[in-house]
């Protein structure tokens, strides 16, 4: 009898931490079904290499020296339209999250994920699936359940989901990556459209018409 053997996953890891890429090195070679061809820690030289690497799946971070991942996906899709992605991130504000899902990533973990989670989310992967971390998920639901008529934009939903959550304006800044000012001027902007002069009253219309 003839055995076929079934051609192994190429993979090629971009993320910009020296540690966290050897790691994911690590529990990628424990699996008997993919093989890393390489590892990149920007976007640049990985997408130089494309051709040759010939990934069935590129794990990719977001935050990175020399192109952002969101940017890389959208190079990466366009040159590879069957390439599947997986993102691994820190980030869990709705923006980079959806802003990577349209760009053409498939599934969605943060950092926190388990070696034994991140194999699972491979062959999910692999087999159609779209695999995300729990906040992730929740995150894309809540975003479905939130009205559809709401008057502030995505980021100044974003500012007013993390006044919810008690968070300071210092604090809301770290979170999205913005200044003080602009996280002020989101505020301002908040308080114009819901018609109200104080983040309690903010919170009770956006508990209220489901804006959060």
């Amino acid at each position: 009898m003839i055995q076929t053997y079934k051609p192994l996953t190429r993979v090629v890891l971009i993320e910009d931490n020296n540690d966290v890429r050897e790691g994911f090195k690590e529990i990628i070679g424990t699996h008997a079904e993919y093989v890393v061809v390489n590892d990149y820690p920007s976007c640049v030289p990985a997408l130089k290499k494309l051709s040759s690497d010939k990934p069935d799946l590129v794990i990719i971070d977001l935050e990175m020296p020399e192109m952002h991942g969101i940017e890389g996906i959208k190079r990466i899709k366009k040159a590879r339209p069957k390439t599947v992605i997986l993102v691994v991130s820190v980030h869990e504000d709705s923006k980079m999250v959806f802003d990577a899902l349209v760009a053409g990533a498939m599934g969605y973990l943060t950092k926190d994920t388990d070696p034994e989670g991140l194999l699972k989310a491979l062959d999910e992967l692999m087999k159609g699936g779209a695999p995300m971390s729990s906040k992730i998920a929740s995150l894309v639901v809540k975003s479905f359940q939130r009205s559809q008529d709401t008057p502030l934009s995505e980021r100044e939903t974003e500012v007013l989901a993390l006044l919810s959550k008690g968070k300071t304006y210092h604090s809301i800044a770290d979170d999205l990556f913005i200044s003080m000012e602009t996280v002020k001027t989101h505020i301002r902007n908040i308080y114009q459209k819901l018609h109200v002069n104080n983040k309690t009253d903010a919170l009770i219309v956006a508990e209220k018409d489901n804006l959060i």
